[in-house]
């Protein structure tokens, strides 16, 4: 552990925010098991945040932020530091963009994907619909280049605002990004807005789009369990040199509705990992090895995870 508790006083006490200590943050992923947090923050003010991070980074204690708990799992002996929320509204602010001059919508960092996904089709703003379905807070989508079948983040992303870790803020273009497949090169630091293109078209046809790319995932993704979306990257076949599906390499290891404990590979799709009641946080590591393990001793490709991890010691992730 950190010496965050002996110091927490000083961290935020005089601070505009809502803190819990030994806070169990692990039910709040989409797992909905996992350990526990030194300290679970929400700040109701942007400066109530940069002070935090700037007392934070003079101690040397870690920070990190937790989005919609999708694409997470927190190990079972918790995480050290400070876990930041932005579910207050001063994080969830959206500002449609002036379409009579362009302007990009700001999009706050704590704002859930799929509920704005819904509202610029119900407006007839395109931008964003190839991101349907997909659970996650825009800060999330943009730290991760969040996509699937349809296309990713990227492609709507005009510039983001961000607060590095002494709190100090900036604004980074999309070229300054360099974004890739499942990659965003984002310094280290907290994303508090993404500024997105969208633009005016036909409400009815976009409205339709969004229900397209929700019913695919519908069919070829286990939407009803309890897993963080897709475990593993589609990684680059070194022989051929062009990616390959995990799911697909998963299967022909025949990894598919194997499990470890309360943690199962779905039958439906491969690289999804679900977890049962009673399950936990070390069940579902030991089969993604497991599959790791697999894949590699069938087709010679090790598969990379894309479910970040959550542990004791580790730095901002």
């Amino acid at each position: 552990m950190s010496t965050l508790i002996t110091v927490k006083e000083t961290l935020w006490s005089d601070l505009d925010v809502e803190a819990t200590l030994d806070a169990p943050i692990g039910p709040l992923t989409w797992y909905e098991t996992g350990g526990r947090a030194e300290a679970l923050i929400s700040p109701k003010s942007l400066k109530a945040l940069q002070l935090l991070c700037q007392r934070c980074d003079e101690s040397g204690i870690p920070v990190r932020v937790l989005g919609s708990g999708a694409n997470l799992l927190v190990a079972d002996e918790g995480v050290d530091g400070v876990i930041i929320r932005f579910n207050q509204p001063a994080f969830q602010e959206i500002l449609w963009n002036d379409l009579d001059n362009g302007n990009p919508t700001r999009i706050g960092a704590g704002v859930d994907l799929m509920g704005i996904v819904q509202e610029s089709a119900r407006r007839g703003l395109s931008g964003l619909s190839q991101l349907a379905g997909i659970p996650a807070t825009i800060g999330g989508a943009v730290r991760m280049n969040a996509g699937g079948s349809y296309g990713d983040t990227a492609q709507s992303i005009h510039s983001i605002e961000l607060m590095t870790m002494s709190g100090k803020l900036c604004t980074l273009t999309a070229a300054d990004l360099d974004f890739g497949y499942r990659h965003c090169a984002l310094p280290a630091g907290i994303v508090i807005a993404a500024h997105c293109n969208l633009r005016a078209t036909d409400p009815v046809a976009l409205r339709a789009h969004v229900k397209e790319v929700f019913e695919y995932k519908k069919r070829t993704q286990p939407m009803g369990d309890r897993s963080a979306g897709c475990m593993f990257k589609n990684p680059i076949d070194p022989s051929t040199g062009k990616r390959e599906s995990a799911g697909k390499l998963i299967d022909l290891a025949g990894m598919k509705g194997k499990s470890s404990g309360g943690a199962f590979v779905s039958e439906k799709h491969g690289n999804f990992i679900g977890i049962r009641d009673g399950g936990s946080a070390n069940d579902v590591l030991a089969l993604a090895f497991d599959v790791q393990q697999q894949v590699f001793d069938h087709s010679g490709i090790q598969l990379e995870r894309e479910v970040v991890v959550w542990s004791q010691g580790g730095a901002f992730k």
